[in-house]
């Protein structure tokens, strides 16, 4: 556990989340004596969210509590703390219930501001909170509130009962997904990055771990800290055919491969023969008839060395800078993992792992067997160099085209039957210990 954690418990009067031990109700934290004051702020569009549930008990309870409080907010004093569900480098995330509103839970994520402060040095860079003020998408989180003291920020997100997809694969058969519940995670995976990236946002933290399935199946992409966007980001949001061509970015020369942007050690591996191998001539797609929709951001570039080691996209890794083009990399090591129970390029350590990102080969296990088009379709998404990379130019567009995704109706997921449905939650689905042997991780 982080010391910055023990003063949390301290600040939340030494709560305790054991499963077996009833919920706490805070009306004032404190702090080494000092009070410590909590403000609270809302959307303004909270009557007008266009994808909450109607009758969601969340905005039903927050809207009866409003009206109720004297000066009409909602505050810690509203709230249970019942249980801890995960921790991660930069906060904490509990099981909170609302007071006096049956069914009201929220994954309440309590971050130390001063941490938050120094992981945004990076200018573009936004917190969590106004990452998920700007969006609104049914695979995307609902920020219900925003509690703010002097040295901390609490999020009150959406609960998601199924916990997430890394735990659920662990939990199958060989420890793996059937290619067509991969199929099904994906593809809302992949409409979920496409609203992101039209947003002008890099998602940048694509993984299992992330990824969480709410109560009807569905998936729920979660956790925006290493997000980026652009003060004045624009995108290529355009309708595209066969006819009317996409309308690409001018190339950018990337910058020379110097001795301080490798991190690899002593600098093993040249950047020829890493980022400009020999093109080979590929079978032209057929493609669907129709206008595309393709939105893609393209001003948004970064020097920031962030993500996950198995995850990161060999642009990340040599530090040559990076734009959206890594989220779809980490699609490709994402749907890798999903149906093998492994990714591709671990090593023995972060080191060898790094090398590997960068210098090996992708090779497919030998079990299980697998059909064409998934092969396919990770080959196309782990090119190493991000602008022959799948989806580096046409987005999303490009990847819902792949013949993997064939029979999948875009427009209908939500009314795509779930492969996995979520008993209904008790505490005991979770340990108090955080650590990463947790049965259910949620951070």
């Amino acid at each position: 556990m982080q010391p910055w954690l023990d003063d949390l418990t301290d600040d939340l009067q030494s709560m305790s989340f054991n499963s077996t031990t009833t919920a706490t109700e805070i009306n004032r934290s404190t702090s080494s004596g000092s009070e410590t004051t909590w403000t609270a702020s809302i959307l303004a569009s909270i009557p007008t969210k266009p994808h909450a549930p109607s009758g969601d008990p969340c905005w039903d309870g927050i809207r009866r509590i409003r009206s109720e409080s004297p000066n009409g907010v909602l505050g810690l004093g509203d709230l249970r703390f019942v249980q801890k569900l995960g921790s991660g480098d930069i906060g904490t995330v509990y099981l909170a219930e609302l007071k006096g509103a049956i069914g009201c839970t929220f994954a309440a994520k309590v971050m130390d501001k001063k941490e938050l402060e120094s992981r945004n040095k990076e200018g573009r860079a936004r917190t969590e909170r106004e990452i998920l003020e700007m969006l609104d998408h049914p695979f995307l989180p609902t920020l219900y509130v925003n509690l703010e003291s002097t040295k901390w920020s609490c999020l009150l997100t959406e609960f998601c009962p199924g916990g997430d997809l890394h735990v659920l694969r662990q939990r199958q058969p060989s420890k793996r997904f059937n290619e067509a519940a991969v199929r099904f995670y994906a593809s809302e995976v992949v409409v979920a990055l496409e609203y992101v990236h039209m947003m002008g946002i890099v998602y940048r933290d694509l993984k299992p771990e992330n990824v969480l399935v709410r109560s009807d199946g569905h998936i729920m992409l979660t956790d925006f800290d290493l997000s980026l966007k652009c003060d004045n980001s624009t995108s290529t949001a355009q309708l595209v055919s066969d006819q009317n061509p996409p309308a690409v970015a001018p190339t950018v020369d990337p910058p020379r491969f110097a001795a301080a942007s490798c991190i690899l050690p002593n600098c093993i591996v040249p950047a020829v023969s890493c980022f400009h191998p020999k093109r080979k001539r590929k079978k032209k797609q057929q493609h669907r008839g129709g206008p595309d929709f393709v939105a893609e951001p393209i001003d948004v570039r970064s020097m920031s060395f962030v993500g996950t080691h198995e995850y990161l996209a060999p642009e990340i890794v040599s530090g040559e800078g990076h734009g959206s083009a890594v989220d779809w990399w980490t699609l490709g090591i994402f749907i890798f993992e999903l149906l093998y129970g492994v990714t591709p390029f671990r090593g023995m350590d972060n080191e060898l792992t790094l090398a590997n990102i960068v210098a090996r080969a992708l090779e497919f296990p030998k079990e299980p067997a697998m059909a064409g088009p998934a092969k396919d379709l990770i080959t196309q998404l782990l090119v190493k160099d991000p602008a022959r990379r799948l989806g580096s130019t046409m987005g999303a567009s490009a990847i819902k085209h792949h013949p993997f995704f064939n029979g999948v109706n875009w427009a209908l997921l939500r009314c795509t039957t779930p492969p996995f449905i979520p008993p209904p939650y008790t505490c005991r689905d979770i340990s108090d210990d955080s650590g990463p042997d947790t049965p259910v991780e949620y951070y």
